[in-house]
């Protein structure tokens, strides 16, 4: 099920994320006038994003939209397409599989991530156009835009901020806005 749209604030075009001087697994994400702190890759950022690396790929990438976990968050204020997250719903990561770096559900015993996760890291997840339009094997999956752990400790190489971050970024947010990795 889709959600609606509600009225947001005027989009941002562009939302900067930029790593934190002094802590290469931190970052500083920028929109709006208004800068938040996030967590990056456990191995930083790269040019060279392969499958695995840990990092977090230098580049401009494009909200194409998203998953939310109806059972834990509501009223979100948002322009960008979000759908319900199915308890079903994986993400393949294996490079040698047909869907790799897409949506699948279960059962699916290749390489996959759970989307529907207790740690409720993916409670917001928005997918960023990395390696999906014209895919790349090996080219890095599963490169997401979620909410970070208390501390923000390293992603495997996504984008994590706080819920109210999330919230404060998601009112700017729309289909097309661009997450610049620096």
């Amino acid at each position: 099920m889709r959600l609606k749209p509600r009225k947001v604030a005027r989009s941002a075009r562009t939302i900067t994320v930029r790593t934190k001087p002094g802590n290469p697994t931190r970052a500083l994400v920028t929109f709006a006038g208004r800068t938040e702190e996030a967590a990056i890759g456990r191995s930083g950022t790269t040019a060279r994003k392969r499958e695995g690396d840990g990092a977090t790929p230098i580049a401009p990438m494009r909200l194409i939209g998203g998953y939310v976990r109806h059972d834990r968050i509501t009223r979100l204020q948002t322009a960008l397409p979000l759908r319900f997250t199915p308890k079903d719903l994986l993400w393949c990561d294996e490079p040698r599989h047909a869907l790799y770096n897409r949506p699948v559900s279960v059962p699916f015993t290749p390489s996959h991530e759970k989307m529907c996760r207790d740690d409720k890291l993916y409670d917001v997840c928005l997918v960023m156009d990395w390696n999906l339009r014209s895919r790349k094997r090996n080219g890095g999956s599963a490169i997401f835009f979620h909410l970070a752990k208390p501390g923000y400790p390293p992603t495997e190489g996504c984008v994590a901020v706080s819920l109210p971050a999330m919230k404060r970024l998601l009112r700017f947010m729309r289909r097309g806005t661009v997450v610049k990795v620096l």
